[in-house]
């Protein structure tokens, strides 16, 4: 009984500040979801064991925070291109850097440093880009969108994998996640679309239908690649710094991949 209260206040206040930080201003968007990529890069380089110097991964972390907070200033048209430029010089003085570091596999700290930016920092700024899809100023609906039909699955699927789910969905990974427990969360997620489609025009029907499943697909596949990365490094959680979650990576897991795919998306079928 603890436990699910824990559970569930901890629940309410992460919703909570999603929401303010995706509906209050780009501003503290940039400003929270700074401190979530900060965040979820500490957990990525603590799960896999990473042992270089620590001045190169806190750099590292660095180097993620600008690049969300560049994206947000950028796709707001608050700064040009050249913002990017300082992530560059980043990313080079990464890789330089093991040239000077003794280690018998630098080219496994390469991967290890080129994946966290690209895993925790590149996946998540793409968020920045989605509020300016639909509207040439910050709409931040379609960003919102993406958290609450991933919050909606991941509830949805999960009352209903474990009362009827059978069959198992990726029984090598995550044992526990099932096909019904898939379709049941889906087919939520595309109802709550269409209910959106009804009193929000901003997207057809269809658009919104796609939307969703691009959304629920990509989300499982992030949750499953979070999953493997866990297992492969014997890691229950990836932190505690949410108590009866886990770590920050554990909730972030699904958008780490759903915000490329519904990036395309956006940018290949709607904007264009």
């Amino acid at each position: 009984m603890k436990n699910l209260i824990q559970r569930t206040f901890t629940g309410i206040v992460y919703i909570a500040v999603i929401i303010t930080a995706v509906c209050v201003h780009p501003f503290l968007f940039a400003g929270i979801f700074g401190l979530i990529v900060g965040t979820l890069m500490h957990e990525f380089y603590t799960i896999v064991k990473y042992k270089g110097p620590a001045w190169i991964r806190y750099f590292g972390i660095a180097g993620g925070m600008y690049l969300i907070t560049a994206s947000c200033l950028y796709a707001g048209n608050y700064v040009g291109y050249n913002i990017y430029l300082p992530y560059i010089i980043i990313l080079l003085v990464l890789l330089v850097s093991e040239l000077y570091v003794h280690n018998s596999n630098p080219v496994n700290r390469w991967g290890m440093t080129l994946f966290a930016q690209c895993y925790c920092a590149g996946s998540i700024s793409l968020l920045c880009f989605i509020p300016y899809m639909i509207s040439p100023v910050y709409n931040p609906l379609p960003l919102l969108m993406i958290f609450v039909f991933i919050w909606l699955n991941d509830t949805s699927a999960y009352l209903i994998g474990t009362r009827i789910g059978k069959h198992r969905l990726f029984r090598r990974i995550s044992p526990l996640k099932s096909w019904e427990g898939f379709g049941g969360g889906l087919l939520v997620v595309v109802a709550a679309s269409m209910c959106f489609a009804y009193f929000y025009k901003d997207l057809t029907w269809y658009q919104w239908l796609l939307f969703a499943v691009i959304t629920v697909v990509s989300a499982t596949w992030g949750d499953l690649m979070e999953s493997l990365l866990k297992r492969t490094y014997s890691v229950k959680d990836s932190g505690k710094i949410l108590p009866g979650h886990g770590g920050m990576l554990d909730r972030f897991d699904s958008a780490i991949l759903a915000s490329p795919s519904v990036y395309v998306y956006f940018e290949l079928l709607i904007r264009n």
